[in-house]
């Protein structure tokens, strides 16, 4: 499968090493605004430059990660698509509903392999996890608590384009709290507080959060965010149910525990999202490649993307308004 990378930064640069490390995969250019980023990132490769629309134009390309900035990604998926091309695109398509719901048109109309971002589902923990309530093992799920913690916030330039801490951050718990309830989600209620950085709050967003979300049987989740958390990267989920119950834990270099005299001592969680989660982006690339090839749906689609991008407009509704919503108000 050539695949064209559009963004060499950060993120870019984790996807074109899970590319390059895929044994059915090949880095076939690397695209980015920045023309000293994108030829750094091809050099280091082996591969080549070329611009988006050279990309969409080349008939030997395949694929197309989208790995650029947020307010780029809706253009970039529709033309990919129209295109024929396979996409894998980072989350999230879009920052508001509409448009949202014009990329989702256009790939109804350019039917190709289309898969979307949110990597967590591809973490080994997590799919252990999900393995575990498919099969039973915990009875009837009844409760869900997720954790998830920064290690420091980011800018408070960076937050006001972010689309906020519920577009931004909690959207990978959105997502993975609909993957694991699996069933409807039908009520949403947030809190939030500004209780780190100040600048936060002067952005107009929130550094902590906690979300509840309401299922139509009646399941319950608790959605726990921070913008700091000293210790390294918290990402957590404990699932409790009639039979038992399934916790996931953070990840550490080597996970081992000292245990003396003075008590017992774990290394800490490992820093951020790149090291925490770097099995799970080599995963999503073998999860894309091989939908691609067999031609059956990716682990994580464009409708997931507007689904949880609902959850995060009615998590922000409710923040404002101080009180529930019903996610059926939310179009």
């Amino acid at each position: 499968m050539k695949i064209a990378l559009i963004g060499a930064g950060r993120i870019g640069k984790v996807h074109a090493l899970s590319i390059s490390q895929h044994p059915d995969a090949i880095l076939s250019a690397v695209a980015d605004f920045h023309t000293p980023a994108a030829e750094a990132l091809a050099a280091e490769h082996g591969t080549r430059v070329l611009s988006a629309d050279a990309i969409f134009a080349d008939g030997d390309i395949d694929a197309v990660l989208i790995a650029s900035s947020t307010p780029t990604h809706a253009d970039y998926l529709e033309q990919a698509a129209r295109a024929g091309k396979a996409i894998l695109c980072e989350k999230p398509i879009a920052l508001d509903l509409a448009r949202t719901r014009d990329a989702l048109q256009v790939l109804e109309a350019n039917p190709v392999t289309c898969a979307l971002g949110f990597n967590r589902r591809h973490d080994p923990q997590f799919a252990a996890l999900k393995q575990a309530l498919v099969e039973g093992r915990i009875g009837d799920l009844e409760t869900l608590t997720i954790i998830s913690r920064d290690p420091s916030p980011p800018p408070a330039e960076y937050v006001g384009i972010s689309g906020g801490i519920f577009r931004d951050m909690t959207i990978h718990d959105f997502d993975m709290a609909r993957w694991l309830l699996d069933e409807p989600i039908t009520h949403v209620h947030a809190e939030g507080s500004c209780l780190i950085d100040p600048a936060i709050g002067e952005a107009g967003d929130v550094d902590t959060a906690m979300v509840t979300l309401t299922t139509a049987s009646g399941r319950l989740c608790h959605i726990s965010n921070s913008r700091r958390a000293c210790y390294g990267y918290d990402q957590r989920i404990e699932a409790f149910g009639s039979a038992g119950m399934l916790q996931t834990q953070n990840e550490s270099e080597t996970r081992l525990r000292f245990t003396g005299e003075p008590g017992q001592v774990e290394e800490k969680p490992k820093w951020f999202f790149l090291e925490r989660y770097a099995e799970a982006y080599s995963r999503e690339i073998g999860d894309f490649v091989d939908a691609w090839k067999q031609g059956h749906t990716p682990l994580a689609g464009a409708i997931d993307g507007l689904e949880a991008l609902r959850l995060a407009e009615a998590a922000e509704r409710s923040l404002k308004e101080g009180r529930r919503i019903a996610l059926d108000d939310i179009h």
